[in-house]
């Protein structure tokens, strides 16, 4: 994690506090969790709230190509940077609430994991709920899976919302390595 890192995201929290989960980059722990059930071999990712990229280069140096992965960002410097240090991503500057609005980002083919960093628990319901549903019913292949880390010890999807949808949440593990430390949850169709 580099200091021109922990800037940009300070900065991006500075602009719109309620937008950025974290002040610094998630560690190399949390990372490696995160992006350790992906086999994109299924098919391509999608990343939420990519940030800095932690997540990104992780996916990558597991042999993703870049081609194969669409990030979603709504600070525009953040978006810009991945942009510059990402260039065969494409990077999709929008709020993802809007993903339910749109086909697949991936044309005739949907993806196999979505990759989310977006602080779900600061995020009002009704967008939480759009982005959920967006994952589900627009960008996610039907054994596909949602990848997301809180530093709450609940699934940060509410339960209400995961039973209208069919899913269900596993808590996969924890990176204690992480400032502050982290769960990572898988979150899926009951029936895949």
């Amino acid at each position: 994690m580099s200091l021109n890192d922990t800037m940009h995201l300070l900065r991006a929290w500075l602009r719109d506090p309620r937008s950025v989960g974290a002040l610094a980059p998630s560690g190399p722990a949390l990372a490696r969790l995160m992006t350790a059930h992906v086999d994109h071999a299924h098919g391509p990712v999608i990343e939420l709230g990519p940030g800095t990229g932690v997540f990104t280069r992780a996916l990558l140096e597991r042999g993703l190509p870049g081609h194969r992965l669409v990030l979603v960002e709504t600070d525009p410097v953040l978006a810009s940077t991945l942009a510059q240090r990402y260039p065969h991503a494409r990077v999709l500057r929008m709020d993802a609430a809007r993903l339910g609005h749109s086909s697949s980002l991936f044309g005739d083919e949907r993806a196999s994991a979505v990759i989310s960093g977006l602080p779900l628990l600061s995020i009002p319901d009704d967008k939480v709920e759009a982005i959920i549903e967006g994952v589900f019913e627009r960008q996610l292949q039907h054994d596909g899976a949602l990848y997301q880390f809180t530093y709450g010890l609940r699934c940060p999807v509410p339960r209400a919302l995961r039973q209208r949808l069919g899913l269900e949440a596993e808590r996969i593990g924890g990176a204690w390595l992480n400032l502050p430390p982290a769960w990572v949850w898988r979150i899926r169709r009951r029936n895949r």
